[in-house]
């Protein structure tokens, strides 16, 4: 099982440094087809992780025969917690888009905090099992479309 980790730092600058390596080993790791959506739940983890805990912050990459899981530690025992964010909100969806993107994810504690980590397939699902998963996490097509347009609209683009 490959799997490769780094330390961040405690600052903003954390969340584009974690892009581009997760880029870069997805890319060495033959699985170019999930950086963008790996790339955007990587950043809402590490921002989440640099704005409401203290301390270091590790990402963590292991590539698994059927799945990439990705864990973002920190050093807060908080769990994350969902909120309702607004058309105008420029925070508050981050766990949104895990439900909607990720395949799944979850948090645990760790010795010195917390690990919030997702998983996403290494090959696309069949189009049934793909709106079973999304039903299942009461998730359709139009939902995962807004939190996309709503995320894009926060970050002032498209």
């Amino acid at each position: 099982m490959p799997i490769t980790s780094w330390p961040l730092s405690h600052e903003a600058l954390s969340a584009a440094q974690a892009r581009r390596l997760a880029a870069g080993q997805l890319i060495d790791w033959g699985l170019s087809s999930l950086i963008d959506t790996a790339q955007l739940l990587i950043s809402e983890a590490v921002t989440n992780a640099i704005r409401h805990a203290p301390g270091p912050i590790r990402l963590s990459l292991r590539k698994y025969a059927t799945v990439l899981r990705c864990d973002v530690e920190d050093a807060s025992a908080q769990t994350p917690q969902r909120s309702v964010a607004g058309d105008e909100d420029e925070g508050g969806r981050g766990l949104a888009l895990l439900d909607a993107l990720a395949d799944s994810w979850g948090s645990y504690q760790t010795p010195g905090g917390k690990s919030v980590w997702f998983e996403l397939p290494l090959a696309p699902h069949a189009p049934a099992e793909a709106e079973r998963r999304r039903t299942r996490r009461g998730f359709t097509v139009h939902a995962r479309e807004q939190a996309g347009a709503a995320y894009r609209r926060s970050r002032g683009c498209c």
